[in-house]
């Protein structure tokens, strides 16, 4: 498969904004599953779109929609400076991302490429919440959530929820406290959910990016092909044989 090459491009959402979205699309597929990259609070900066590329090549038509769009369009920060992130993430409304995950759904639901095809969700940091967000508003296959924080804040949802959903944590997370990943595991366990949890105990928060001061290049290394396998199995399961 040729390298995949991304592009921006624009979405109107439902409530008349504009949202820029990044698209990386594998170059020698005719159909292909879609996938939302859904971004940490530092941006679709150049890690995401590298993400969004890395699965392109792996035969998914990847989007990394701008979440802060209505508020700081075209927003990067670096990783040494968490203030301006959350406060743009500090803006963000339920139904406004509820809009934002809509359109994009619209998006694959209409593209040559991926219409025929199922759709599923990843997300890091902030984006692994997103995830959980758009896979109880998207009718999505699967979701998954790199070290996503607060996710239990939105256990109203679950009846919403009806994608399989892959969870994975670094156990040295500071932010994101054991009893947390409990609470919401026996959520979805209670409502009869369809999960998978994985906690690399070495790694920290933000592990999976090699941007950033706690980038865990095992823990990393480990994580990539059980997220492909999960999302294969679910989107894409012929790639599995």
């Amino acid at each position: 498969m040729h390298p995949a090459k991304g592009q921006w491009i624009n979405l109107t959402v439902g409530d008349g904004t504009s949202m820029r979205a990044y698209v990386a699309r594998p170059r020698d597929a005719a159909t292909a599953p879609g996938l939302l990259v859904l971004q940490e609070i530092f941006g679709v900066n150049g890690h995401i779109r590298e993400v969004c590329e890395r699965f392109a090549m792996e035969g998914f038509t990847a989007m990394a929609p701008e979440l802060f769009h209505r508020t700081a369009p075209g927003f990067i920060t670096g990783y040494n400076d968490y203030g301006p992130g959350r406060d743009e993430a500090a803006k963000m409304t339920i139904p406004g991302l509820e809009d934002d995950f809509l359109a994009a759904g619209d998006w694959f639901a209409t593209d040559a490429q991926t219409a025929p095809r199922k759709l599923g969700s990843i997300g890091f940091c902030m984006g692994g919440r997103m995830s959980f967000l758009a896979a109880s508003t998207l009718p999505l296959a699967c979701a998954a959530s790199f070290y996503g924080g607060n996710m239990p804040q939105h256990l109203d949802r679950l009846a919403r929820l009806n994608s399989h959903l892959l969870l994975v944590w670094g156990g040295q997370d500071a932010s994101i406290p054991e009893q947390q990943r409990q609470s919401l595991e026996l959520a979805l366990l209670g409502a009869k959910k369809s999960y998978l949890s994985v906690c690399f105990e070495a790694a920290g928060h933000g592990f999976f990016c090699d941007q950033r001061d706690s980038y865990n290049p095992e823990a990393a290394r480990l994580a990539w092909p059980l997220a492909l396998d999960f999302l294969r199995k679910h989107l894409d399961p012929e790639a599995r044989q």
